[in-house]
């Protein structure tokens, strides 16, 4: 089941962001690429199996995860959301946040 926090995150993605694909979709490079980038900046927080901490770090092995659009997942880590302390990675150039969503598509059961 959805958490009411984690659903109102994708009913907030524009239509258009939500239909985007991802460019780098599938390719080896870019899920290991995507790995690398994870252990940089999503680890410390989303731990090293991706399982969340239960609380207010979500698992991003997940349904929610899963259910989302690759555009849904590109345009969150471009928004970020601070009032649940997950930051923008705007500042990351566009490709890594692409390799991070083939990633976490990778990683899904």
């Amino acid at each position: 089941a959805l958490s009411a926090a984690t659903s109102s995150h994708w009913e907030r993605v524009p239509p258009k962001d939500h239909a985007r694909a991802n460019p780098l979709a599938g390719e080896p490079e870019s899920i290991h690429a995507g790995a690398l980038v994870y252990r940089d900046h999503c680890q410390q927080c989303h731990r090293a199996n991706a399982e969340g901490d239960g609380h207010k770090r979500p698992a991003l092995r997940s349904e929610d995860i899963r259910t989302a659009s690759d555009g849904d997942l590109e345009w969150f880590l471009r928004q970020g959301d601070l009032r649940h302390g997950m930051p923008s990675w705007s500042s990351l150039p566009q490709a890594q946040r692409w390799q991070l969503v083939t990633f976490l598509r990778s990683i899904q059961q």
